[in-house]
């Protein structure tokens, strides 16, 4: 295949997706997971976007003045709270049925945001830049892992951030991503996420690196069934987080 040829779009996935749009804002739906998984992330890509840019947290709206991208934003769950922090946001999705149903809650909620349904690499393409990429739950679904973290990466400004969540390809993560949450708890829809597919914490680091970016931080996020609650924490085998900058 041909560099022209190349596409991050899964076409199979994409379709998956689209199928459950209606449910993206429902907390007691088939996104009922991201809901409950949202504060953890949401909470430490503010900390850590403050602490990049030298932000006070507790003023009223600290990204204001920045430009962010959310790449496979879905229905907009993490759009809408990072507009409400200040910032010009661009949600983009391959799914324009997602982009729809994210459109009109961006309405419902008063809130202005960009959505468009395009491709990390259209929009690198077309020159792109972003003070802030956020890449959350997305690459474990893209066609081609490399082409999709380049793409992004290049996006990323000079002194500006990334972060990348995703699953890592473990045992473990084989026991309670899949079996665990699809087959036995039915948190997801079973075949959301297929075990070849999942990308371990070195397949995204090369490209990044590659692209010109540092790796500053790499945190692991765990499940704790008693308190129903997601926590940072210090083991990747399952759900983990990267931030990334571009000097």
């Amino acid at each position: 295949m041909t560099e022209a040829q190349r596409s991050t779009i899964d076409a199979a996935e994409v379709d998956r997706f689209s199928r459950m749009a209606a449910e993206w804002w429902n907390p007691q739906g088939k996104f009922r997971p991201l809901h409950k998984f949202n504060p953890t992330r949401l909470a430490y890509i503010k900390e850590k976007v403050c602490a990049h840019y030298g932000i006070d947290p507790n003023s009223p709206r600290p990204f204001a003045g920045l430009r962010l991208l959310d790449i496979g934003c879905g229905g907009g769950l993490l759009c809408e709270p990072m507009a409400r922090l200040g910032a010009a946001v661009v949600g983009a999705d391959a799914s324009e049925t997602n982009i729809e149903v994210a459109k009109i809650h961006a309405v419902q909620s008063g809130l202005a945001i960009d959505y468009r349904a395009t491709t990390a690499e259209a929009l690198a393409a077309a020159g792109e830049q972003f003070d802030i990429v956020l890449n959350m739950e997305v690459v474990e679904h893209v066609a081609d892992v490399e082409l999709y973290l380049t793409a992004c990466a290049q996006m990323v400004k000079p002194g500006g951030v990334t972060f990348v969540a995703t699953i890592n390809r473990t045992l473990k993560a084989l026991g309670l991503a899949i079996f665990g949450a699809e087959y036995v708890l039915r948190w997801l829809p079973r075949g959301t996420h297929q075990y070849e597919k999942l990308v371990r914490p070195e397949e995204l680091e090369g490209p990044l690196t590659q692209a010109g970016l540092e790796i500053t931080e790499k945190v692991g996020v765990t499940y704790n069934p008693l308190a129903d609650s997601w926590n940072r924490s210090s083991d990747t085998d399952v759900n983990y987080m990267v931030l990334a900058i571009r000097p």
